[in-house]
């Protein structure tokens, strides 16, 4: 009923920056809180950084002073702007939005996954 597909990732130098998008599509009413998690090989997938619907944000201390979460509400898309990159921000990231469908009903959606990679 809805489908979230990540989209930017890619192989980056130490120091660098990419930016990731989150596209959601399908029965939407409205999409909720949304975030961005990773998950690196043999690691627990993590929280990276949230948004509410209002804009207010949190990130892991890792990411803080580094990246920045954003969202278009027009475009049911959200966004990860990532500076200064770091060869242990590499993973795969995946982002999920709690929406509301067109029929009121509620559920949290992920997409398929974006791969991040920092060479040093």
């Amino acid at each position: 009923q809805v489908q979230l597909v990540e989209s930017g990732g890619g192989l980056v130098q130490a120091g660098g920056s990419l930016r990731l998008s989150c596209a959601a599509s399908g029965s939407i009413f409205s999409l909720n809180d949304m975030g961005w998690y990773r998950q690196a090989p043999g690691k627990q997938r993590e929280l990276v950084a949230r948004i509410t619907t209002g804009g207010s944000t949190n990130y892991v201390d890792s990411a803080k002073g580094r990246f920045t979460i954003s969202r278009d509400n027009a475009k049911n898309t959200m966004y990860l702007q990532m500076n200064s990159l770091k060869p242990e921000d590499t993973a795969v990231y995946y982002c999920n939005a709690d929406t509301t469908l067109s029929s009121r009903a509620r559920a949290l959606y992920w997409g398929q996954g974006t791969q991040v990679t920092v060479s040093s």
